[in-house]
């Protein structure tokens, strides 16, 4: 497809990077430096200018893109340049769109406007900061299948009762479908056989339904009552944090903002009813004892820079705190978190990578690509694809104990309707199913490509 991505920051060159293999793509900004930079790295082409100017559009080819990408630091310029280049004959246009201002506005600028998809990257953070409270254990949960399986990945602690057993007994055990898909021990990430034996330590990618996940945290936590998330604090009151307060509350959890503008507490003291916003400085040690931030049952650290962030949470962890999320933009960063041990990462850009990349599957599709969802998990070693099956193929309808699969691959579900199978031998694939693959092989873009 042609593709023109408006703005070469952190998110436009993700983007660039992942889409150069397999488009036609385009990269527009106002920074030189920038955009030699990025058609230095990556098969791309640039053009320096003003996105918002019809002739570099038309340098561009909007009049020939299938997708038109803005995501440049102004909500504004982003919304306007989408609406030039769908006069200017642009098929699918997406913008980045940040302040809770145009919350309301979404579904009116996408009807009336024309815009295809608004990405709003603070909103979705503070999604997945909600999700991975609702379930204190989990690391990080992803969603297949329009919501129907949930991937969550989990440390086995000392003691669990996942600790020392191998994965032919764990139904047996658990009573519950459950599909643990891979496990990360150390540098090593594996895609294991019934033979092997969890440890303590452990970071296991397991599927489930959403039922059974709730099950499944149940029946790994006696105190799983006791560990739900009551009382949060947030250290950082930007657009995140404003989110995620709200989304808090409407799960019944106690909220506290610590924030060090002084403005901004007031603004928000006055958009969130029952949170209470703190004007302090939350790196001061001092400050955070006198608060008892150390007693909340999760500490979510949302500054805008990110070494900050990991030292407040390597303090609230070494402090007590049951549960610690840590907001991190730089990747070269996230690479360090295992390391140094911490729970969650979420990172903003991130997530609005993988959500843009989502969509623009979803176009290709159309032209006989069958994946619709990806998620890269640690690191960047393991891939968790979604394909659909449109159309008989050899592998339709024959018993998957007959078919053989590349190695490092495994089915981990498959849904049929309404309904979710989570894959044994005599299961078959059958046409309009959604299947979920794992595999710490990289490139798939066809489900025919796991089979030998």
């Amino acid at each position: 497809m042609e593709i023109i991505i408006v703005g070469g920051g952190k998110v436009g060159s993700a983007l660039a990077e992942v889409l150069c293999d397999e488009h036609n793509v385009t990269v527009i900004d106002k920074s030189e430096v920038k955009i030699n930079s990025i058609v230095n790295d990556y098969d791309v082409k640039g053009i320096v200018g003003n996105c918002l100017q019809t002739d570099v559009l038309d340098e561009a080819g909007a009049d020939k893109c299938n997708i038109f990408i803005a995501v440049t630091s102004s909500d504004e310029v982003n919304i306007l340049s989408c609406l030039i280049a769908k006069k200017m004959k642009a098929r699918h246009c997406i913008a980045r769109v940040r302040s809770p201002e145009f919350d309301k506005q979404l579904v009116f600028m996408r009807e009336e406007l024309g815009i295809s998809m608004m990405v709003n990257p603070d909103y979705n953070a503070a999604n997945e900061i909600a999700k991975v409270l609702r379930y204190p254990e989990a690391i990080n949960i992803e969603s297949f299948a329009k919501g129907r399986v949930d991937l969550a990945e989990i440390r086995i602690t000392s003691g669990s009762i996942l600790d020392n057993v191998a994965l032919t007994q764990l139904s047996r055990r658990l009573r519950l479908d459950v599909l643990i898909c891979a496990v990360q021990r150390g540098d090593d990430v594996v895609i294991p056989n019934g033979s092997f034996i969890l440890k303590a330590g452990d970071k296991i990618h397991m599927t489930a339904s959403h039922s059974n996940m709730v099950k499944f945290f149940k029946s790994i936590s006696a105190a799983y009552r006791e560990k739900r998330v009551k009382s949060a604090v947030l250290i950082g009151g930007g657009r995140v944090g404003y989110h995620l307060a709200q989304q808090l509350r409407e799960m019944g959890v106690k909220v506290k903002i610590i924030e060090i503008d002084e403005n901004r507490c007031l603004e928000l003291s006055e958009r969130l009813n029952k949170v209470s916003v703190i004007h302090a400085d939350g790196t001061d040690h001092d400050i955070l004892k006198e608060e008892r931030v150390y007693d909340a049952d999760a500490v979510v650290t949302l500054t805008g820079i990110d070494e900050e962030n990991i030292l407040l949470s390597l303090l609230a962890k070494n402090n007590g705190v049951e549960k610690v999320v840590t907001k991190v933009n730089r990747m070269t960063l996230m690479q360090l978190t295992d390391t140094l041990d911490l729970d969650s990462i979420i990172s903003p850009k991130g997530i609005t990578v993988n959500q843009i990349l989502q969509y623009v599957r979803a176009k290709q599709n159309s032209a006989g690509n069958n994946v619709t969802t990806l998620y890269r998990l640690v690191n960047d070693k393991l891939e968790a694809i979604e394909f659909v099956i449109r159309e008989h193929k050899d592998y339709v309808g024959v018993p998957l104990k007959k078919l053989k699969l590349r190695s490092g691959i495994l089915i981990a579900s498959i849904v049929r309707g309404n309904e979710l199978i989570i894959p044994k031998g005599d299961d078959c694939l059958m046409v309009n199913d959604s299947v979920v693959v794992v595999t710490t092989n990289r490139g798939f873009e066809d489900l025919k490509e796991i089979f030998d």
